[in-house]
């Protein structure tokens, strides 16, 4: 019988100090439209596919809701506890009677995060320029230097003018290799303000000399000034290892991660740690991703720093639980972890770094159902009497798919079993077409394919494609946030809004969730 708790309680759960994942298994355009404050959104469709990274002990006291219905959430508990989890709990109502018992409900993704950045610039009086400044800076020819914090697929995407490609987690670490003038002004931007801030504040917070100033707005700001971005560039910061000036910049990171509170701790200790298992262990990789696949510690994940800053909760699904990041040198580890600690998180650096002999076990996996398999070519002949349904992303969708397909996702798929009708299942990772095709098998369908290729495979074998602008309708598209995208796709009030809504973030906290935080009062 599935354990429940009311708003009341997870309120006081999520306070205790005790460990506890909150996790919402809506879809991601459900999710951002309003979702809890400490949720980490887990979505249905591939549940089983993330919950061992995000909540890798069995044991967590696990909370899981969906937007006040509980039918997905009921679902998603019996497949929780189907993996072995034994501690879980229906947050009845969900997101409904969250805001009905009063507390905040908020639009948008990484919460904690992007309003830690704003809670940042409040207490640490973050400078800034305007775009219409920088660009009044560049074309003056003025000494300045433009690092773009984000990462190289973004970068790539668009960027200011004469930006450089150093993303956050690498400031602190390469800057001294860029820029060579203690007086040349330095512009950090993102695509619009959180990791602008936190760039330019780790710099500051860092102790480099220069004149350090977040670009109000980032890129989107840019684009709403009509002003022109780059598009392609390829500017990137040095790379190697830092020389001699190592052991004064190990000393610097090693006075800020000790000024918040963040221990170093031995490989022996972290060992003693993951033998424990009343307590869940996150061993986070804070390196490039060029250096995590030349080889990283077992079972660590991969969360470069600026990013795992940026987006946390999609790393780390359980709150008080113990983070150990590590690098190669002991300076980008430090500085990333100052920041966790400031977030409220429990931190430590890990002394040995990726030299050291330890590693996590693998998180639970799901036994996932054997599908046979359908090759492209004779999907032809199998959609004269079967169903091809088409599970990758609803835009992707729109874009091209095999003529007489529907779309469908994990979460509504049930529905959409026929009267003893075959059912071919076509998805970009193999996983997702199983894990949907558990769902197909408990409604009642008894004969399902999985696709032996992808949309191009099948437009090889012969049959054709087809491209719907507007099917599936956007009001069936519960995989796309809408707020988030329609940004970068050259809407300008979308861009506006997005930026209002970073800006609001402070103003809709609850004292219990602005008291989790631990940024020094008088931090400037």
């Amino acid at each position: 019988m599935t354990k429940s708790i009311d708003a009341n309680t997870l309120q006081q759960w999520l306070h205790d100090g005790a460990e506890v994942a909150l996790i919402d298994v809506r879809e991601a355009g459900e999710f951002g439209e309003g979702h809890l404050f400490f949720a980490a959104p887990v979505p249905y469709s591939q549940l089983e596919l993330d919950i061992g990274r995000l909540v890798p002990r069995l044991g967590t006291r696990l909370v899981v809701h969906d937007d006040g219905t509980d039918a997905l959430a009921t679902r998603a508990i019996e497949r929780l506890e189907a993996m072995g989890y034994s501690n879980v709990h229906l947050f009845q109502g969900g997101t409904r009677a969250w805001a009905a018992a009063g507390y905040p409900v908020y639009k948008g993704v990484n919460l904690p995060s992007k309003t830690f950045g704003e809670l940042v610039e409040h207490a640490y009086d973050t400078p800034r320029v305007s775009v219409t400044e920088l660009d009044a800076m560049l074309k003056r020819g003025d000494d300045v230097m433009v690092l773009d914090g984000r990462t190289w697929a973004e970068y790539t995407k668009m960027s200011i003018p004469s930006g450089i490609s150093c993303p956050n987690g690498e400031l602190a670490y390469r800057v001294g290799r860029i820029v060579k003038n203690p007086k040349t002004k330095i512009v950090v931007n993102c695509a619009g303000r959180t990791r602008s801030i936190l760039g330019a504040q780790t710099l500051r917070n860092f102790g480099v000399e220069n004149p350090v100033y977040a670009l109000e707005n980032g890129t989107q700001g840019w684009y709403l000034a009509d002003l022109e971005l780059d598009r392609g560039a390829s500017r990137k910061y040095p790379q190697g290892e830092a020389g001699d000036e190592l052991p004064a910049l190990q000393a610097r990171a090693r006075v800020l991660a000790e000024r918040h509170g963040v221990g170093y701790v031995d490989a022996a200790q972290v060992k003693q740690w993951i033998a424990d298992e009343s307590r869940n262990v996150f061993l986070c990789d804070v390196r490039t991703p060029e250096e995590f696949e030349a080889g990283t510690l077992p079972g660590a994940q991969h969360t470069p720093g600026g990013q795992f800053i940026q987006s946390t909760d999609q790393y780390v699904g359980v709150r008080n639980s113990r983070i150990v990041v590590l690098d190669g040198e002991l300076v980008r580890a430090p500085v990333c972890a100052s920041w966790l600690a400031q977030m409220g998180h429990e931190v430590y650096v890990l002394r040995e770094g990726v030299k050291a002999n330890i590693g996590v076990p693998p998180g639970p996996r799901p036994k996932l159902p054997a599908v046979p398999k359908l090759a492209p070519s004779a999907l032809a002949a199998f959609m004269g009497e079967g169903r091809l349904l088409d599970l990758r992303a609803s835009s992707a969708f729109r874009k091209s798919h095999v003529e007489g397909a529907r779309w469908s996702i994990r979460p509504v798929i049930a529905s959409q079993v026929g009267a003893g009708q075959p059912i071919a299942l076509l998805a970009d990772d193999p996983v997702i077409a199983q894990l949907a095709a558990i769902d197909l098998m408990a409604a009642g369908a008894r004969d399902v394919r999985l696709v032996d290729g992808t949309v191009e495979d099948c437009a090889a074998a012969g049959l054709k494609l087809a491209s719907t602008p507007n099917v599936p309708a956007d009001a069936e598209r519960i995989d796309f946030l809408f707020f988030v995208h329609d940004r970068h796709e050259g809407n300008k009030e979308a861009a506006r809004g997005y930026l209002a809504w970073e800006t609001g973030l402070i103003k809709q906290l609850h004292e219990s969730e602005r008291a989790s935080f631990r940024i020094p009062s008088a931090a400037h």
